[in-house]
């Protein structure tokens, strides 16, 4: 019998991601073969984001896209998968008749059993149920990453409930692996080559909480460091009350955990924070960022920020321009608020206009621009260790990498334009000039005795 030829689209997130992975690892080689050209593809799987409505507006665009090779390819089955599903359960049949199979944010692991079932069907099939799904070491897994690198996804769901957040909705509350079960998953991906070790939760500080052993995520970090092929630990969507003295000391003093953070603190106002429901206030805020970088000078901070929260006045939004203007950050993402049904801010007062919204990112981006690149301009000249990642897509006559200073997809890159170096080498990398985002530098080999 001829394999069944299966190609994923993934949308959103890094921990979105992992889904994917997760799934793609449950599919038998013996009956499936997974392709990139979802046009040669016999079925098409969409793992979908729904967390804003940038992110639904992606998803739906996408499935309507990869809906065509149902009469214009090969296509056999389209599965929706993932975030869309759970939330809108009610009424994705109805709205995308083009869809054979919905899998709910926990149902990925059972794709094997739905797809054999829906392939003996003519009707739409619609398995979501609640979000209480976690993957373990032994879960089966294919990395989609580079083969040096891969997240490594330590609790699923959230228990935070920021006021502006589907995610517990999506996602359930917060559910922790052990510590043994996440060390063994990163034994085992050194093992097979990786060695940036990527971890990734809805809040990592909040990691642990939930169970009663004793689990936290510096207990976490202290056995990781053990792991002997591992260069890179990396540390992502850590929430800024969650991050301990404890924390902030490994971070300087580990070799192996990168000096580097992000830090989502979604905005600088007193008042605003108070109705998102976030836990920092402004003068919390400044002191533990002030905390990061008296002990950790080189730390590279990342963090985001929401413009047009309900309520959001010209002074409030001004005192959030004049916070990134003082440069505490090499990296800001920033988000227009979406008001989004199910939320307590959805319910709020105040909704600021879209345009306003966008001029508010547009001023946001534009002011950290500067800061970017200023800050990337005082690098140049230092000598720094460097992960090849290949050619460039630029040009195909110079190498790509990324430093500790750069996570993988949302930051820039190294271009090197001098050396020669393998893909998932480390190399010294002299700094010898700098754009907003990106850094350029030539390779130092140690000279011959």
């Amino acid at each position: 019998m001829d394999k069944l030829k299966v190609s994923l689209v993934s949308l959103g997130c890094p921990k979105n991601l992992v889904d994917s992975e997760v799934m793609l690892g449950h599919l038998p080689q013996d009956r499936y073969e997974i392709i990139l050209d979802e046009s040669q593809a016999d079925i098409i799987v969409v793992n979908t984001c729904a967390f804003i409505n940038d992110a639904k507006e992606e998803s739906i665009d996408t499935i309507l896209e990869v809906a065509d090779y149902k009469e214009n390819g090969n296509c056999k089955l389209l599965v929706v998968a993932g975030c869309l599903p759970q939330r809108y359960q009610d009424v994705l049949k109805e709205q995308l008749p083009e869809v054979d199979l919905f899998l709910g944010t926990s149902e990925g692991s059972q794709i094997v059993e739905l797809i054999e079932q829906q392939l003996h069907s003519d009707a739409p099939v619609q398995k979501i149920g609640k979000p209480n799904y976690l993957y373990d070491h032994e879960t089966p897994r294919v990395n989609s990453s580079p083969t040096y690198s891969s997240y490594v996804k330590i609790a699923e769901g959230c228990s935070n409930h920021c006021s502006y957040c589907i995610i517990p909705q999506l996602r359930g509350k917060l559910r922790s692996r052990s510590i043994a079960s996440v060390v063994q998953e990163a034994r085992n991906l050194a093992n097979q080559g990786v060695t940036e070790i990527v971890l990734i939760a809805q809040d990592i500080t909040d990691y642990g909480t939930d169970r009663n052993d004793g689990a936290t995520l510096e207990r976490l970090l202290k056995e990781l460091v053990r792991i002997d092929k591992i260069v890179w630990i990396r540390l992502l969507y850590a929430y800024p009350d969650g991050v301990s003295d404890e924390l902030i000391e490994l971070i300087a003093t580990e070799e192996k955990i990168c000096n580097y953070l992000d830090l989502p603190l979604q905005h600088i106002d007193d008042q605003l924070l108070t109705e998102m429901n976030r836990h920092l206030d402004e003068q919390q805020t400044r002191g533990l960022v002030q905390r990061l970088r008296d002990r950790i000078p080189d730390l590279t901070l990342r963090t985001s920020f929401i413009v047009g929260f309900p309520g959001e006045t010209h002074e409030q939004f001004d005192n959030l321009l004049k916070f990134v203007k003082e440069g505490h950050f090499e990296r800001v993402g920033v988000f227009r608020y979406s008001r989004e049904e199910g939320t307590v801010a959805a319910k709020l007062p105040g909704q600021v206009p879209a345009r306003t919204k966008t001029s508010r990112l547009n001023k946001l981006m534009k002011a950290q621009a500067r800061v970017s690149f200023n800050k990337n301009r005082a690098l140049v000249g230092r000598t720094e260790q460097v992960l090849v990642e290949g050619l460039s897509e630029e040009t195909d006559l110079l190498l790509k990498g990324r430093s500790a200073r750069q996570a993988p997809d949302i930051d820039g890159q190294y271009l090197i334009t001098s050396g020669v170096a393998d893909v998932g080498e480390y190399v010294q990398l002299k700094i010898t000039d700098s754009s907003e985002y990106d850094l350029i530098g030539e390779i130092i080999r140690d000279s011959p005795e």
